[in-house]
């Protein structure tokens, strides 16, 4: 109990993490470009996770380590985690790239609360009814909370649609390694892994495979303006976030863990409160309050009926 007790505090960092990264990705992708901002803010990512696996490594013995976690095993899921956290960041950046608001953004891709205990079924997982229902009210207060314009699907709207299937494909990829490995070694490996696929992309794309385009992206991270979002991404939301993530979700319902995660929700609209002194309507206090009810609801005991 007490780690599962620590491991929903972890999951809870996470989304606020997330959840006030929000700004910088947005800001972050129209200074240098989507696959630009994304590739760079893995790799940095990875990087920092580096110190942290020896740090680590001067605490344990070698053999504790093996024991912990297959060399076959970590490199498998660490290589998966990496390509699918790839396509989901790389849809919900192009996603807000080309115009989607923060608000459809956030309600859209937090939609894998949903997604995720759906796809859980195909592969046997069955949940409480307490957790079914958090999901919806957790949904109808994401709606209240993020939607605060006409909710019609464009093109945009639809990549982060996709983003969210994507996301929660992640989330149970995690959900079956975690217990096998080392959570910190695997979460550097997806992040080395994203980054090096974005090279691509980033040098087609934004970088238009011209040495113009080149120079042109050179120039834009020659600014604080792209620096700044890049790093509080790459550090905190990909280093420490997708982190604990990892290392949260062991021992921990997906469905629960997502459930979790969607208060990044919540923490942005909080963030804008507090760092940009933005005002909540009442539509959005309502929709913190469903969102904040349906995590609690979901962790209550009540039989042991699963559907």
């Amino acid at each position: 109990m007490r780690k599962q007790s620590r491991n929903i505090l972890l999951l809870i960092i996470t989304a606020l993490i997330w959840g006030t990264a929000f700004v910088a990705q947005r800001e972050g992708g129209a200074e240098v470009g989507p696959y630009t901002f994304n590739c760079i803010r893995s790799l940095i990512g990875a990087a920092v996770l580096v110190p942290v696996i020896k740090l680590l490594g001067c605490r344990s013995s070698e053999r504790d380590i093996q024991a912990g976690a297959d060399k076959k095993q970590l490199w498998l899921g660490g290589i998966s985690c990496g390509v699918v956290l790839f396509v989901a960041s790389t849809l919900q950046q192009l996603g807000m790239y080309y115009g989607t608001t923060a608000g459809k953004a956030g309600f859209l891709t937090a939609c894998y609360i949903l997604i995720v205990p759906l796809l859980g079924l195909f592969l046997g997982k069955r949940c409480r009814w307490n957790i079914w229902v958090s999901v919806l009210v957790a949904v109808i207060g994401l709606y209240f909370l993020c939607l605060t314009d006409d909710f019609t699907v464009q093109l945009s709207d639809g990549l982060v649609l996709l983003c969210a299937v994507s996301f929660s494909v992640h989330i149970l990829v995690i959900d079956h390694f975690s217990p096998l490995v080392d959570g910190v070694r695997m979460s550097c490996i997806q992040f080395f892994v994203c980054g090096v696929l974005g090279l691509v992309p980033m040098f087609c794309a934004d970088m238009q495979h011209s040495a113009a385009g080149v120079a042109m992206v050179l120039n834009a991270l020659g600014s604080w303006d792209a620096w700044l979002p890049i790093l509080y991404a790459g550090i905190l939301s990909c280093g420490v976030g997708y982190t604990l993530q990892v290392i949260g979700q062991e021992g921990i319902n997906p469905t629960i863990a997502s459930l979790l995660l969607s208060l990044e929700s919540v923490f942005s609209v909080l963030a804008g409160m507090v760092i940009l002194h933005e005002t909540m309507s009442g539509k959005e206090l309502l929709g913190c309050v469903l969102v904040f009810a349906a995590v609690l609801f979901a962790q209550l005991q009540f039989d042991k009926k699963r559907v």
